[in-house]
């Protein structure tokens, strides 16, 4: 599902619990996250409601490297050849998107947290057991402003992978938070502001760390890897995020 600028010219694409997001410019769009493999479509639909061709895409850029942030990833390489922009630390994990570290078993989530399954199932659906990794990425350097359509500026924020970044837009007032603050948590089903659980995070304490980055950004509108659009501010979210703690 679409949602067209939830901050100024940015486009949230929500498919299967995961959110994507256009950012655009006059010089075309830049795709941050790739979804799941199922995103293929409604990422065409998207770009024709906005009035765009597939070729304006001009870069996609991963807030980390998760089997369900590099879904399409692959595909948009073989056909539209742009650049895929990751940390160095992610970099391997874009090739291998399912040799992740997580500090807890897996398994037991789902009989701890039944509502989690019907956002699981959702995402199996969209081809979650399926995705095929990227190679040949470029690199992210926390501090820099990207040379990709919006501009983005990269902010530093390991835990739930050790290369995560998230993405401020100064001059749109928000920051893209991946999974480094989400409002809804897959693994638990839970929602509102939190880090990701200890299934899918590397080092929860360091994420909980990694929230003061975003808070320090200011930005009022916080966009999130998984669950609804945050616009009460970045710092309110973060602190309710340490709040919630690890799961």
């Amino acid at each position: 599902m679409l949602t067209p600028d939830v901050a100024p010219g940015v486009h949230r694409l929500a498919h299967a619990h995961v959110n994507c997001y256009l950012i655009e410019s006059k010089d075309g769009l830049t795709l941050v996250d790739a979804g799941l493999p199922g995103l293929w479509h409604e990422l065409g639909m998207a770009l024709r409601h906005l009035g765009h061709r597939p070729e304006d895409v001009r870069a996609l850029v991963l807030t980390h490297a998760h089997f369900d942030h590099v879904g399409v990833a692959r595909r948009l390489v073989e056909r539209l050849g742009i650049p895929v922009l990751v940390h160095p630390l992610d970099a391997e994990l874009a090739a291998h998107p399912y040799r992740y570290a997580h500090e807890n078993p897996r398994a037991l989530y789902p009989l701890r947290h039944p509502r989690a399954l019907p956002v699981l199932a959702r995402m199996l659906g969209a081809g979650a057991a399926w995705v095929k990794g990227v190679e040949h990425t470029g690199a992210l350097t926390p501090g820099e402003t990207v040379d990709v359509p919006g501009s983005p500026r990269v902010i530093s924020t390991p835990g739930h992978t050790f290369g995560h970044v998230a993405l401020h837009l100064p001059q749109r007032d928000a920051v893209l938070s991946g999974d480094a603050l989400v409002t809804l948590d897959p693994y638990t089903g839970r929602t509102g502001p939190r880090i990701i659980a200890g299934a899918a995070t590397a080092d929860s304490a360091l994420a909980l760390r990694s929230l003061d980055p975003i808070a320090d950004t200011g930005a009022s509108t916080v966009l999130p890897g998984h669950g609804d659009v945050w616009t009460r501010g970045a710092g309110e979210a973060a602190e309710l995020a340490r709040g919630e703690g690890p799961s």
